[in-house]
């Protein structure tokens, strides 16, 4: 906003304060130009993305709660890494059943093949509950609100 890329749409009712100004403090802002966004961006990998993907179920029964792990689809000793393309969400007793196989080998199926989430995935975690003034924004752009 001070070099004039930014424009403040909204601000909330308290201003930021410098040591030598006040600023209004931005709730929503609009770029006056576009910025490419790099799509390359790989995120890491935590259990609380990796359970909120899953939809918080085991991938291999679908139950909800009790205590869910990761599980790594090839497992590590057979060369899997940790990606998202190798990592689920299993309860404990499936997690111990497959041990250290293949899910075929424990005859135990994925619900669905696992994929990098989608981006908007870590907005929801970072803000679960979205403010009232941002609604008319997110619908003007066809968003789902979180």
């Amino acid at each position: 906003m001070w070099k004039g890329k930014a424009e403040v749409l909204e601000k909330l009712d308290r201003p930021l304060h410098s040591a030598t100004a006040t600023f209004p403090w931005p709730h929503v802002i609009r770029l006056v130009a576009y910025v490419r966004v790099p799509r390359t961006v790989q995120r890491k990998i935590s259990r609380r993305a990796l359970f909120a993907r899953d939809g918080w179920r085991c991938v291999y029964c679908g139950t909800t709660g009790g205590r869910m792990t990761l599980d790594h689809v090839i497992p590590r000793s057979r060369g899997g890494e940790s990606t998202w393309e190798n990592v689920v969400t299993s309860c404990g007793p499936c997690n111990l059943r497959k041990a250290d196989r293949l899910p075929e080998e424990a005859e135990m199926h994925l619900s669905r093949p696992p994929r990098p989430p989608a981006p908007v995935l870590f907005i929801k975690l970072a803000t679960p509950r979205v403010p009232v003034v941002w609604q008319q924004y997110l619908n003007a752009f066809g968003a789902a609100a979180a």
